[in-house]
């Protein structure tokens, strides 16, 4: 923890290039990932403070929109594509995913109640390899199912029917740093 807070401290005395950030956001892309500690958005793209909305859930999991009981997912993606304007959504998966894995495998959850109760919301379980420890087949899947679920959002759909809005399925290989995008054309995931 040590070295994050001298970091920190020295990070701090720099006001001069972070002063324009006070005059406001305007982000062109929400990006959608894991929480895993291993994705990190901004070195992934390349991007700048202000330039990427993001939303990290345990499995890059976008949950069912309900008016009844709105999420904090719900609101940033609303909050995103209403207030920001943002003119992309990057739905971003991970090979080596713990939380599609675990869905994959059919692990015993039951020790991490939250957690077990969060994946429930990735059904229908991720079609691929349990034995495959990248996941990969999975989490494309994965991706693509949350891709779709994000079409359901009200503020999403009124978007893409506009033509104000593109949808992206990414999927990122920690062990390479390669990322991939979905082909409609030929649904299949290739090289950026």
């Amino acid at each position: 923890m040590q070295t994050f807070i001298d970091h920190a401290r020295m990070f701090g005395r720099r006001p001069k290039e972070f002063a324009a950030h006070a005059e406001g956001q305007t982000p062109q892309v929400l990006f959608i990932t894991c929480a895993d500690s291993r994705v990190v958005p901004a070195l992934i793209t390349g991007a700048r403070p202000g330039e990427l909305f993001e939303l990290r859930t345990a499995g890059n999991i976008v949950p069912p929109h309900t008016f009844e009981r709105p999420t904090g997912e719900a609101a940033t993606i609303e909050y995103a594509v209403e207030v920001l304007g943002v003119k992309d959504v990057v739905v971003c998966g991970h090979s080596h995913c713990g939380a599609v894995g675990a869905l994959v495998r059919g692990d015993d959850l039951d020790a991490v109640p939250a957690v077990r109760d969060w994946l429930h919301h990735a059904t229908p379980r991720p079609k691929g390899e349990p034995q495959d420890p990248t996941v990969s087949e999975a989490v494309q899947n994965h991706v693509l199912t949350q891709l779709l679920r994000l079409r359901s959002y009200p503020c999403v759909a009124a978007r893409l029917d506009s033509d104000e809005l593109s949808l992206h399925a990414w999927y990122y290989e920690v062990h390479t740093g390669a990322v991939l995008a979905h082909r409609p054309q030929t649904d299949t995931f290739e090289a950026l």
